[in-house]
């Protein structure tokens, strides 16, 4: 099994290239009519005392239901275990997002926390 290590955290409000295609996705399912508005990093979450989770992106989908889409290249445990804490606590749709490979169809892979 290969391990990864980030080189390091992006600025605040700064998105990776994984979820800067994430962000154009959104923004194509935007001019569709599918998704009605989304922020980037734009909703943070208290889990516990000095307990953040700070989803990926805010989206408002063509129904008016909030959601809250986690980006993913590969998972940590601690962000599986927040993702699941905040799901439970509060009453958005929560989804996580892994870009498939061009041998895999290519697109995302979901996975639904709600």
């Amino acid at each position: 099994m290969k391990t990864h290590y980030a080189l390091g955290r992006l600025k605040v409000g700064a998105m990776n290239k994984t979820e800067a295609g994430y962000g154009q996705h959104l923004e194509l399912l935007k001019h569709a009519g599918e998704v009605l508005w989304y922020r980037f990093e734009g909703v943070k979450l208290r889990l516990a005392d000095n307990t953040f989770y700070t989803p990926d992106f805010a989206v408002m989908a063509a129904t008016g239901r909030m959601e809250l889409h986690e980006v993913k290249g590969f998972w940590e445990d601690d962000a599986r275990v927040k993702i699941k804490v905040a799901a439970e606590m509060y009453p958005f749709k929560f989804i996580a997002v892994k870009v498939k490979t061009k041998k895999d169809g290519g697109g995302y892979a979901v996975e639904d926390f709600s």
